[in-house]
C-alpha cells in the first residue's frame, strides 16, 4: 500500500516540474504529473530528466512523486512503455498511475502501481479485483456517493490498498475511461490522451417528434467539482488519498488549491489526533487560499450526497467569476460600475463579465480602471480593451462579475508559501569542543562537531541569549526550530563565525541523513492463484487494445474479449458515452420526477432525445434502474478512413473449452 491507514494525503496535480515543486512548497502531499509519452495528457508531456529533478525536491519533504502512464496501449507501444518506466524509476518515481492491464503482462520495475480513474472504479467487485491483482492505491468513479465509497473500503484492505477521490477541479460528465466520443468524431481518443472535449459544445435537444425542449445550452458541461465540505465525510467513508484535478492548469491554481485544501486537512488533523499527514513540515502562506479566485464553471459536490438538481454548468462552460456590482451607465468607450462592497477595487487587466439576455457569457477585458469621480467610493469607470459596439445588452442594471483579479494573479506569481520541517537544537560539551545536535519531526538526527578553546563568556546570561538566538538563524532552510536545548557545563564564548559554521554542517549532515533514510514505496504482489474478474465477457468498454491486455484478462478468467473502441470493431450505434448526469432529470423530464403528481404521472415517456450541433446528432438513451444515460452515435466514416487501427483478434465469441 502506498499510505498507512490513519495516514491522509493531499495530492496535486502538475502541468511541469516547476509547478510541481510549488505544489510541495504550498502542502502537497504527493504530486502528479505526466511524463514523456503515455500520459493521458498530450500538452502535458515532462522529460525524465525534469520529473527526476521534482522527485529529489519533494522527497527532501516526504512527498511522493507518482507519474501517469495512464493511456491505453497499441501491442507496438508496450515496448516504449517498458522502457520508458524503468527510466521513471531510475528516476527516482513513487508509483506509476495506470489504465493498461496490459502492463501488469510485461516486465516492469519494482514501482508501485496505482489504478487511474479511467479504470473506471464502481463496484466493490472492481476494487476488490484491481487490488488483489497488484494495484496499491485506486481512485474511485467521481460520481460515487458517501455510501457507495464505504461498500468499497469495506470490501477492500486497508493494509493493502489505499483509496483515493477525487475532490476538486473540471468534471467530465462520462464515467472516466467510458466516453469514445471525440474519437468517433474526430479520431482523437480520449483513452489516448486527446479528447476533444464534445461535451463543453451546446446542443439542441429535441424530443422524438421533434420538438425543441432546449435551445443552445451546454447540456453535457458540468459545474467543476468542490468537496470542501465533505472533508470528513469522505474520510469517514474510507477516503485517505484526495486528488485535485488539472494537470492541464497554470501555477496560480496549483498553489491556490492546494494551499486551499491544506489549510483544511491541518484543521482536520488538529481535530482528529487519531490521523496523520503523509509527509513532513508545516506550510505558511503569503496568502489566504481561496477556490473561488481561480477559473471555475461555479461549484458542485457532484453525487458524494445523492443526486443534485445544480450539477450542470448548462449556459457556459466558461468562468463566469463572483458578482461585484452592477452597471450605471454606460459611454462611447467606458462603463461605469457601482460595486456591492464599497471595499472592492478594480485594477487594470481585470477580467470581467455577463450574462446577455440570451444567456450567453459576454466577457469584457478591462484596459483601465478608475475611480468614477474624485473620491467616490465604490463606483468605478471602467475602459474596456474591446470597442463598446460588440458589448450586447450591456446597460443600466446588468449585473457584473469579475473572472480574473490580477492583484490576486500578481500576487500569485510572487514566492507565496514556506514549507519546514520542525527541529530541536541541542548543543554539548565534548572533549575538545563543542557539539551540535539536530532531530528533526520524523526522528532523523545528526550531529556536527568542532573544536573550541575553553573561554567562560564574560555575561553568563548574555551569552545563553546570543546561542540560542545564533543556534535558531536556520533561514532560508528547510528547517525551522521547535526548541534549543545548552547542555554546557558552563557558558562557553562562542564565536559567531565559529557556531555559524556549526549550524550548516549540522543541517547538511540531518538533510543526508533524511536522503539516507528514503524509501520507496513497496510494490504490491498479486494474490495466488489469481483473482477472477467479477465478469466472464468483456465489451469494447473494457478499453483493451492490445494483446497482452486481453491475456492478462484471459487469464483472469475472462472468456469473451472484444477489442477497444479505438480498433474500429464496432462501426454501427452503440454507446458513445455512459453518464450518471441524466438530461431528463436536469429538465423535470424524469417519470420518477413526476411519480405521484396530479395530471402527470403517465404523461411522461422514457423516449429517446437527440441532442443536434450542427451536423452531428446523438441521441439519448436512459437505463433507469441504475439511474443512467447513454449518449448514442457511430464512428464516422471519415474517422474510419482516416485513422488507422490496429488489427486486433480477441475473443468475440465464448472459445471452445479446449481453447
Amino acid at each position: 500500500m502506498s499510505l498507512l491507514p490513519h495516514q491522509l494525503e493531499l495530492l496535486s496535480p502538475a502541468r511541469d516540474a516547476d509547478i510541481g515543486i510549488e505544489a510541495v512548497n504550498h502542502g502537497a502531499d504527493a504530486v502528479y504529473i505526466g511524463g514523456p509519452s503515455f500520459g493521458a495528457r498530450t500538452s502535458a508531456d515532462n522529460s525524465v530528466k525534469e520529473i527526476a529533478r521534482l522527485a529529489k525536491y519533494a522527497h527532501r519533504f516526504n512527498s511522493r512523486i507518482f507519474v501517469t502512464l495512464n493511456t491505453i496501449l497499441r501491442d507496438d507501444e508496450l515496448e516504449p512503455a517498458r522502457k520508458l518506466a524503468w527510466q521513471l524509476y531510475d528516476a527516482g518515481v513513487d508509483a506509476l498511475i495506470i489504465q493498461d492491464m496490459g502492463l501488469l503482462e510485461i516486465d516492469l520495475p519494482p514501482i508501485q502501481l496505482h489504478a487511474s480513474t479511467q479504470t473506471d472504479i464502481r463496484t466493490p467487485e472492481k476494487a476488490r479485483f484491481l487490488q488483489d491483482v497488484g494495484l496499491s492505491q485506486i481512485v474511485l468513479a467521481r460520481e460515487l456517493t458517501l455510501e457507495q465509497i464505504a461498500a468499497i473500503r469495506a470490501a477492500t484492505d486497508p493494509e493493502r490498498c489505499t483509496i483515493e477521490f477525487f475532490i476538486h477541479g473540471a468534471l467530465c460528465v462520462a464515467y472516466s475511461g467510458q466516453c469514445y466520443i471525440s474519437h468517433a468524431h474526430t479520431g482523437r481518443s480520449a483513452n489516448r490522451g486527446d479528447c476533444s472535449q464534445a461535451c463543453r459544445l451546446p446542443y439542441q435537444v429535441t424530443d422524438s417528434q421533434g420538438r425543441f425542449i432546449a435551445h443552445d445550452k451546454h447540456v453535457l458541461s458540468m459545474k467543476d467539482n468542490n468537496q470542501s465540505d465533505n472533508l470528513h465525510a469522505l474520510i469517514d467513508a474510507g477516503v485517505r488519498s484526495f486528488k485535485v484535478e488539472g494537470r492541464y492548469k497554470d501555477m496560480g491554481y496549483v498553489k491556490n488549491i492546494t494551499g486551499h485544501y491544506r489549510t483544511l486537512f491541518d484543521a482536520i488533523l488538529e481535530e482528529r489526533p487519531e490521523l496523520a499527514r503523509s509527509s513532513s513540515g508545516r506550510c505558511t502562506f503569503t496568502f489566504t487560499p481561496d477556490p473561488n479566485q481561480n477559473f471555475n464553471r461555479e461549484f458542485t459536490d457532484y453525487f458524494v450526497q445523492g443526486r443534485k438538481d445544480d450539477i450542470g454548468a448548462f449556459d457556459s462552460p466558461k468562468n463566469p467569476g463572483q458578482a461585484i456590482g452592477w452597471v450605471t451607465r454606460t459611454g462611447p468607450n467606458f462603463v461605469e460600475l457601482e460595486a456591492t462592497s464599497p471595499s472592492t477595487v478594480l485594477h487594470n487587466g481585470d477580467g470581467l463579465c455577463y450574462y446577455d439576455l440570451h444567456k450567453e457569457l459576454v466577457g469584457v477585458q478591462i484596459n483601465r480602471a478608475e475611480p468614477a469621480s474624485p473620491g467616490a467610493i465604490g463606483q468605478w469607470r471602467v475602459f474596456p480593451k474591446d470597442p463598446m459596439t460588440g458589448f450586447r445588452d450591456l446597460r443600466r442594471g446588468t449585473e457584473i462579475n469579475r473572472n480574473r483579479d490580477m492583484d490576486w494573479v500578481r500576487g500569485l506569481e510572487k514566492k507565496s508559501a514556506e514549507r519546514r520541517i520542525g527541529v530541536w537544537l541541542r548543543l554539548d560539551d565534548t572533549a575538545d569542543g563543542i557539539a551540535l545536535t539536530l532531530m528533526d519531526e520524523d526522528g532523523h538526527s545528526a550531529t556536527a562537531a568542532t573544536p573550541l578553546p575553553f573561554d567562560s563568556a564574560k555575561d553568563a546570561a548574555q551569552a545563553q541569549v546570543r546561542l540560542r538566538e545564533n543556534l535558531t538563524r536556520l533561514g532560508e532552510t528547510m528547517f525551522e526550530p521547535m526548541g534549543v536545548a545548552l547542555n554546557l557545563s558552563q557558558p562557553w564564548f562562542v564565536p559567531a563565525s565559529v557556531l555559524n559554521t556549526l549550524r550548516r554542517d549540522a543541517v547538511a549532515a540531518l538533510e543526508a541523513e533524511r536522503t539516507a533514510a528514503w524509501r520507496r514505496l513497496p510494490r504490491a504482489t498479486p494474490v495466488e492463484p489469481p483473482a477472477t474478474y467479477p465478469e466472464d465477457t468483456l465489451t469494447y468498454l473494457a478499453n483493451v487494445f492490445n494483446h497482452k491486455a486481453r491475456d492478462f484478462y484471459a487469464r483472469h478468467g475472462v472468456k469473451v474479449i472484444a477489442a477497444a473502441y479505438e480498433s474500429h470493431e464496432e462501426e454501427g450505434e452503440v454507446s458513445l458515452m455512459i453518464t450518471k448526469h441524466c438530461v431528463r432529470w436536469s429538465m423535470s423530464l424524469c417519470p420518477k420526477q413526476a411519480k405521484g403528481v396530479t395530471g402527470v404521472q403517465g404523461t411522461i415517456r422514457a423516449e429517446p432525445l437527440t441532442l443536434v450541433n450542427g451536423n452531428e446528432k446523438l441521441s439519448l438513451r436512459f437505463d433507469c434502474k441504475p439511474c443512467e444515460m447513454h449518449v448514442m452515435g457511430k464512428i464516422r466514416r471519415s474517422v474510419l478512413s482516416s485513422t488507422k487501427a490496429a488489427p486486433l483478434t480477441f475473443y468475440k465469441t465464448r472459445p471452445d473449452a479446449a481453447v
